[in-house]
């Protein structure tokens, strides 16, 4: 690529400090700062399977074929116009060296990952001994709206790249039928990846059919934008498994939660990202809709929470089915900064159609605001989740 262009893509992702995060930041490998394409294998025979390592900033189109073996062994940042395509059946093996392995799509970058039921595409830690925290995840970062800002940019904790802005169409490519495995690799107390993170993906992307498996932190985390995804399955986060932030407003439909022994929320969901100075008076709160969910729990008894609904967070609730919790849904806010009740009050945060299953507390109010149950949820015993066990067949594991 032509100087100019190298010289725009370095300074797009000048790092510079950041608020507290579950997110590692992404580390350059060279101490020069200069951008390279780090991929190594045999290549005296190109119908041949190779055994291949890939890390480092990518300048140009890189192609993922289900034939090779594809080791992971540092940070994957493919650069603004480029596109990561990643063949169905393609497996990825992260080096278990925890926060820094990780692939990251810029903003204005896209990842073609269409895998099949039938060859679904891996990511998953190459140790012979695997878990939860061996390496990091599949970051995205859009060009959707995020609440802590009207236009431009804010800058995402990995690494300092840019995300969010006005284009709610805006296209980040496809993910179809991809399964992310033993992710959330952790730098310290306060930064971990999560499985699957969307900065400011917008509407124009396609997201389906994907999985978590055990991961360290979240299982899927929305940093504000639109983008619509459908098909979740979340099995063994031991953080929140879905997580969203900072405006998000798209849709959530067909997701399906499973508890491991480890676990925080099922869902933990933010009006606003509280973490970050420059975003304690939003200019909106997120607002999704989600549909047909299923939550399986460790049981009532355990002190566990389904879902938690605080600053200012909106959204509506539509078919879930819960099962074995202590409490199925958690409100905290004020009257003030953070009006997660006065949601309830004005119709913007609504369940409707839900079944709770060995579930001890319903619903529990800590947000100074006066309403009932009934004023929350309703359809109570109508609800029947999302069939798991037809459209998660076959490239899902558990």
């Amino acid at each position: 690529m032509k100087n100019t262009f190298l010289t725009l893509a370095i300074a797009s992702m000048l790092l510079i400090s950041c608020g507290e995060d579950d997110t590692a930041d992404i580390i350059f490998n060279n101490t020069d700062n200069s951008v390279t394409n780090n991929t190594t294998g045999n290549t005296t025979n190109p119908n041949e399977s190779q055994a291949i390592s890939i890390s480092g900033t990518y300048v140009d189109d890189l192609l993922l074929e289900a034939k090779n073996q594809y080791t992971l062994n540092g940070a994957l940042v493919m650069a603004e116009g480029t596109t990561l395509t990643i063949e169905a059946g393609t497996t990825i093996e992260a080096l278990a060296a925890g926060s820094d392995i990780y692939i990251a799509i810029s903003q204005g970058a896209k990842i073609q990952a269409n895998g099949t039921v039938d060859a679904p595409i891996i990511m998953t830690s190459n140790s012979s001994t695997p878990q939860a925290g061996d390496w990091g995840g599949l970051i995205i970062l859009g060009k959707a709206p995020i609440n802590s800002v009207s236009t431009g940019t804010s800058t995402s904790e990995i690494g300092s790249l840019p995300y969010g802005g006005t284009d709610a169409t805006d296209n980040s490519g496809a993910i179809r039928y991809v399964r992310v495995q033993y992710s959330g690799g952790k730098a310290d107390g306060q930064s971990e990846n999560n499985g699957f993170s969307f900065y400011g993906v917008g509407n124009g992307t396609t997201v389906e059919y994907i999985q978590m498996f055990e991961g360290l932190d979240d299982g899927v985390e929305f940093f504000g934008g639109t983008v619509n995804v459908s098909y979740i399955s979340i099995v063994n986060a031991q953080d929140d498994s879905i997580d969203w932030t900072e405006g998000y407003t798209g849709t959530i439909t067909n997701a399906y939660i499973k508890h491991g022994t480890n676990h925080d929320k099922g869902f933990e969901c933010d009006g606003y990202n509280t973490d970050i100075g420059n975003n304690s008076d939003p200019l909106y709160f997120s607002k999704p809709y989600v549909s047909n969910v299923t939550i399986v729990g460790l049981g009532s008894g355990n002190g566990n929470e389904a879902v938690r609904l605080r600053a200012g967070t909106q959204g509506i609730f539509t078919n879930f089915s819960i099962e074995g919790f202590d409490e199925g849904f958690d409100l905290d806010g004020d009257t003030t900064t953070n009006p997660t009740g006065q949601g309830v009050i004005d119709g913007d945060l609504d369940i409707i159609d839900i079944t709770f299953t060995n579930v001890t507390l319903k619903m529990k109010n800590d947000t100074g605001f006066t309403f009932v149950e009934a004023d929350l949820i309703s359809g109570d015993g109508n609800g029947t989740g999302t069939d798991y066990a037809s459209w998660g067949a076959n490239w899902t594991v558990e």
